[in-house]
């Protein structure tokens, strides 16, 4: 009999996720002058937040490389950041090895065909709602709400809630 996702959930010890089409809705602002812009919602950032306080330690897999996300990963306590990955099954792998991680304790947010690879190799293999249907086909669950939109936070939330850790989160923050 397959895990149920809050089984999956249970066993999480790492949250990885991508940056662009998860942390942001995707859209990439080249400005003339090479500066790129992105935004990132709020309840994703309070959400990373409460996962490091409820000792989830958190990360990016991503093909690019930003000062915006390294910024963000600052603000939110996001521990692990890969950029410029090309080969995000390999980047996982190492961050596995180095850390004593196994598959079983790690989280993966998807959206589009790079992520695939990663997400089958993680105990928890999440989509967010507006990813390619490629990788919601290997996904053990879908987010209700779209990358940028508050995806990583329901996630945040389901992790949290399987382990029985959030309503001590919000006990924390009354």
């Amino acid at each position: 009999m397959a895990d149920t996702v809050p089984d999956r959930a249970c066993r999480i010890e790492v949250l990885l996720m991508d940056c662009d089409g998860v942390l942001t809705e995707g859209q990439i602002y080249l400005l003339p002058d090479g500066t790129e812009l992105k935004a990132f919602h709020a309840q994703d950032g309070h959400g990373l937040k409460l996962a490091r306080r409820a000792g989830l330690r958190t990360g990016v897999i991503t093909g690019r490389y930003s000062t915006a996300l390294e910024q963000r990963a600052r603000e939110t306590g996001i521990e692990f950041l890969c950029q410029g990955a090309g080969d995000k099954a390999r980047h996982l792998a190492e961050l596995m090895a180095i850390q004593g991680f196994s598959p079983e304790a790690v989280a993966f947010i998807g959206d589009d065909l790079p992520d695939v690879p990663v997400m089958t190799q993680v105990g928890l293999a999440i989509a967010v709602a507006n990813a390619v249907p490629e990788v919601k086909q290997v996904a053990h669950y879908v987010t209700t709400r779209t990358g940028g939109r508050g995806a990583v936070r329901e996630v945040v939330e389901l992790i949290l809630k399987a382990q029985d850790k959030w309503k001590a989160e919000l006990l924390f923050l009354a």
